[in-house]
């Protein structure tokens, strides 16, 4: 058995609002895993579940194949790191990365020993007699993850955070939860509605919508193989490039481009005629010019994104919109009229109703 089981996990609260609906997630010892999607999608309330700092409506919650509902937050061994720091200002970094193992009664030595070995493995060597004021945003937040992992817990629980830091500081602090987490081998859950922190630091990674989980998966799973609409669209910076329309003759209009979406749903194209259908490409995925075993589309250029090693390219075509990522060398001329190519396996087919992957 896994060494962390949610089985249909609920969330209902007394005013009756259904706030995680059936949750169901294996997560082995070790695992990284990540909880992703837009505010209000119950990715917070799971984690808290699983903290004990919010009860389990219905369903089960096992650790090491025991089932935990009713255990408190000690007993399930847990340790969290919060979006705010939650420092204590009148105390050094050192007491505030010991204040779990003081609190406990732990040898004044062995607070010593660990204290040190937690502060390099974080880089705060340097700074173990200064007071909160006196660090960055950054060092703030190793030292609240000091305080969680000096613990030697097996389960590490992190709710966004990264979201107060700058975009410099957030891009330094991924890499070092990353190595924080090989150096420990924790099993880690981490919350963020970033899509970059999840797809940098995931094993696998929940995208949830409205209480619902939408897919499970690895990086590479969600970014090639989405199973809907909102995940093909949550996953991917810039986000996939929609286009909605009705099956006719095998063909969906793009502007006054007719895409050849029959090619791509095979066995299904008698199926889907007549019926609306959803067609993504990613920003990454078109070629510029003709190519063959392609859609081809003629667009208006509004604007251009010089990005050093790309180029955001926005299209019109007709009353569609779509960005492209083209060699910042073949940047085309703004207002200008341009053909793109979208090769048909880099193409994605959705239902138009349930929004579900075709092909």
């Amino acid at each position: 058995m896994s060494y962390l089981v949610l089985k249909d996990i609920n969330k209902i609260y007394p005013n009756g609002y259904h706030a995680v609906h059936n949750f169901n997630l294996d997560i082995e010892k070790g695992e990284f895993i990540v909880f992703v999607g837009p505010s209000g999608c119950g990715k917070s309330t799971t984690l808290r579940m699983i903290a004990g700092l919010e009860d389990i409506s219905s369903g089960d919650f096992l650790i090491d194949g025991k089932r935990a509902n009713e255990w408190g937050p000690q007993q399930r061994e847990i340790a969290m790191v919060f979006q705010s720091y939650a420092l204590y200002p009148q105390m050094t970094v050192f007491d505030n990365i010991a204040f779990g193992l003081t609190l406990a009664g732990v040898d004044e030595d062995v607070i010593e020993e660990r204290v040190k070995n937690t502060a390099r493995i974080l880089g705060l060597t340097d700074y173990l007699d200064r007071l909160p004021r006196a660090l960055s945003g950054g060092q703030r937040q190793r030292v609240a993850i000091g305080r969680a992992i000096i613990r030697k817990v097996g389960i590490f629980l992190m709710d966004e955070p990264l979201s107060n830091l700058d975009a410099k500081q957030r891009v330094t602090m991924r890499s070092e939860i990353a190595q924080i987490h090989q150096e420990t081998g924790a099993t880690t859950i981490y919350v963020t509605h970033d899509q970059t922190e999840a797809m940098t630091l995931a094993d696998r990674i929940v995208v949830m919508k409205d209480g619902y989980v939408q897919q499970i998966g690895t990086p590479y799973e969600l970014y090639y193989k989405p199973e809907n609409v909102f995940v093909a669209g949550f996953i991917g910076e810039p986000p996939m490039n929609f286009v909605t329309g009705i099956v006719k003759d095998g063909k969906i209009p793009f502007g006054k481009n007719q895409l050849d979406v029959a090619k791509k749903l095979g066995q299904k194209a008698a199926e889907y005629e007549g019926e609306k259908i959803v067609l993504g490409f990613r920003p990454e995925a078109i070629e510029l010019g003709e190519i063959e075993d392609a859609c081809h589309v003629e667009a208006d250029v509004e604007l251009t994104e010089m990005l050093g090693d790309n180029t955001n390219v926005y299209i019109t075509a007709g009353e569609e919109k779509a960005i492209l990522k083209v060699d910042p060398h073949d940047t085309p001329e703004m207002d200008s009229t341009i053909t793109f190519s979208i090769p048909y396996e880099s193409i994605y087919l959705f239902d138009g109703e349930t929004e579900a992957v075709i092909s």
